[in-house]
């Protein structure tokens, strides 16, 4: 199934025939957080069918923006090439204007994932508050773990566990979405009991600071 064109001399539409069709972007963002085994990318998308699945990546490859990979051990898996990485702050723009614009709290039927939220907390991430600080947060959600790294300004985010985290939070995947939509904070999830958190008292401090509600 080939992706249709806009056929418009124009880079926006252009762009648009390359990763503008349904379930596309949400296939860069499952793969902004590591490779992914085929199946790992059935499980996140739930509602994009096998068929169309293979055809978006192939798509993706060919347009070089996925690649084929091996996890350990040895186990096929797709990733980002360089051009898909530079798809990041693409992402992160509209998971920005997203959190701004679109989150009217958890519709019924609606999944959640740690990654998920985790992208979104980068989104609403403020570079200026991290001048020269420097720590690491591990999310535990169930099966799911995901950490973030914040550093000279920036964050990245990752699949697993952290080697050596400043702090640990646990919780559902639905009450991290919750934090980084702004619709609770991370004083108020702790004192409720809905998040549990371990490490450092300073890193959570900082941890609030950092990742902030988003501007409306």
């Amino acid at each position: 199934m080939e992706p249709r064109s806009y056929g418009q001399y124009c880079p926006a539409a252009r762009a648009l025939d390359l990763v503008g069709e349904r379930w596309t972007l949400l296939l860069v963002r499952e793969l902004l957080t590591g490779p992914k085994r085929f199946g790992d990318l059935q499980a996140a998308l739930r509602g994009l069918g096998t068929g169309l699945l293979s055809a978006r990546l192939k798509h993706l490859g060919r347009a070089g923006i996925v690649e084929r990979t091996v996890l350990p051990p040895r186990v096929p898996a797709y990733a980002l090439t360089g051009a898909g990485r530079e798809l990041e702050p693409v992402v992160l723009a509209l998971a920005d204007w997203g959190l701004r614009r679109a989150m009217d709290g958890r519709r019924a039927g609606e999944t959640a994932r740690a990654a998920w939220a985790a992208l979104a907390l980068r989104a609403c991430f403020d570079p200026d508050a991290a001048a020269g600080d420097r720590a690491v947060y591990e999310f535990r959600t169930g099966d799911e773990i995901v950490h973030a790294r914040v550093q000279g300004g920036a964050v990245t985010v990752a699949d697993g566990p952290a080697a050596d985290p400043d702090a640990t939070l646990t919780t559902s995947a639905g009450v991290l979405a919750d934090l980084a939509a702004g619709g609770l904070t991370l004083r108020r999830a702790l004192s409720t009991g809905r998040v549990t958190a371990s490490g450092d008292e300073a890193a959570l401090e900082l941890l609030a600071r950092l990742f902030g509600p988003p501007r409306r």
